[in-house]
């Protein structure tokens, strides 16, 4: 890399996931933006077609007048050699696995919003996911182990404690948006009981701990003010009705989220639950909020089926067509990810601090140390340092303790390429309520679905 008048020339990113028909155009309409940074982005994907597409979609940026260029490659070894930061955004599998993943355990009157972090769905998918990750961990350890390396892959704590435990010295990280809503909703309660207009997110300052998609915000200020009372006001309001800031584009009810589930958890705890409604749902007991479609509707949030995600595909495909052809173009707008304000910090032109993952290195005492959790980190410098979050409050320790413990489960399993291990984690799982045998039936159906993807596992 080239330092030159606040400057950085020369940077080189390598894109694992590089055929991505969504984050990869987000990433280039963030690095198109940044005016101070230029360099080569390597795109690799196991479907070339794919990463070849992104090529042509990238150098095309801005009518090809752009500071970066882009180059499918062949193989982890040509994307990772001399990269500096390393992006993951993938796939484990198929809409077809995940299909599986989220829609078997209906036949047991399991239902899951998401499914592709916790729960029976989280948990095969980081079955097939994890060593996937392993693989990149030990890609990046050979070829470049210097690198930072920023994920953005689900289930987000399971795939960056991969990359730690098959290179404990990698310098990773998962990135998250989910705590930037819970910051939008402070504002909007602020304008609502405060008066206070036009507070941007960033400014709203909080602490954020425990696990990704099951984040908890324990303190909140805004320019020296404490939110807690005012969102209380706000919780109390729309306990019953709801209250939607986010505003779904086409009003779309499978990702809709009205946050009542956020706000039934503040007044059970007093501590904000910071993720979406969707997420949030899926962590605790699946007859508060999940026992059926008809209660999920109650509580305001969506069910998303894979039918929407593969008919969304088709459209993501139609839209790769016309950025390549120049029928369309990537509106060169901020997405409001953080990843290229990372890499800026990384690299010394700003200093940030936002919600990431990585190992406990005591930043949640009352957690397990190397376990992944979310808490703010400083970047400076060649710096990622996660901040002092304090202990889980005691009044939700009953619900996280246990997830890190099934997570943990899960890893070891992974890695152990046991699958009986692995159902004793399925069986502890909240959602998953059944008998033995029943709970047998469903990790049998799910593993025999997703069997392309398992076949390192032992029996």
């Amino acid at each position: 890399m080239i330092f030159e008048n606040g400057r950085v020339s020369d940077v080189k990113i390598a894109y694992i996931g590089g055929g991505s028909r969504g984050w990869a155009w987000g990433l280039m309409a963030d690095l198109a933006l940044a005016e101070d940074l230029s360099g080569q982005v390597n795109l690799y994907d196991i479907d070339r077609e794919a990463a070849q597409h992104n090529e042509e979609i990238g150098n095309n940026i801005n009518g090809g007048n752009t500071q970066w260029r882009y180059k499918a490659v062949d193989s982890l070894k040509e994307a990772l050699t001399g990269a500096n930061f390393v992006v993951i955004s993938i796939l484990p599998g198929t809409f077809d696995e995940m299909e599986s993943d989220v829609h078997t355990p209906e036949k047991f009157g399991i239902y899951q919003s998401v499914g592709d972090t916790f729960g029976p769905g989280g948990l095969v998918r980081a079955l097939r996911c994890i060593p996937m990750f392993e693989e990149i961990a030990l890609a990046v350890k050979e070829f470049c182990p210097e690198a930072w390396v920023i994920n953005y892959t689900n289930p987000m704590t399971l795939s960056v404690a991969a990359l730690y435990r098959a290179f404990p010295e990698i310098k990773a990280f998962g990135c998250c948006h989910e705590v930037f809503g819970t910051q939008k909703m402070l504002a909007s309660a602020l304008e609502e009981f405060a008066g206070i207009e036009g507070v941007e997110r960033e400014e709203i300052k909080i602490n954020v701990l425990a696990v990704n998609h099951f984040t908890w915000i324990t303190k909140a200020q805004y320019k020296g003010m404490d939110v807690f009372p005012i969102y209380r006001q706000f919780a109390e309001k729309y306990k019953d009705i709801g209250n939607d800031t986010r505003k779904i584009a086409g009003g779309l009810k499978c990702f809709q989220n009205y946050n009542k589930v956020k706000i039934d958890l503040f007044l059970r705890y007093g501590v904000m639950a910071a993720a979406g409604d969707r997420h949030l749902a899926e962590f605790c007991p699946g007859d508060w909020y999940l026992k059926s479609p008809e209660q999920v509707d109650e509580w305001m949030f969506g069910l998303t089926p894979v039918s929407w995600r593969k008919a969304d595909l088709k459209d993501r495909l139609e839209s790769s067509m016309k950025f390549r052809t120049g029928e369309d173009t990537i509106k060169l707008r901020p997405t409001g990810e953080e990843g290229v304000r990372q890499i800026r910090a990384i690299l010394g032109l700003e200093d940030l601090c936002t919600n990431v993952n990585m190992p406990n290195r005591g930043q949640i005492p009352n957690l397990p140390l190397g376990a992944v959790v979310e808490t703010n980190a400083v970047f400076t410098s060649d710096s990622v340092t996660p901040s002092f979050a304090g202990s889980v409050p005691k009044s939700i320790m009953p619900l996280v303790a246990p997830v890190v413990t099934e997570q943990e489960m899960v890893l070891e399993a992974a890695f152990c390429r046991d699958l009986d291990m692995a159902f004793s984690a399925f069986a502890t799982d909240p959602l998953v309520r059944l008998s033995l045998s029943d709970t047998r039936k469903l990790f049998d159906e799910m593993i025999a679905n997703t069997s392309n993807y398992l076949g390192m596992y032992r029996k």
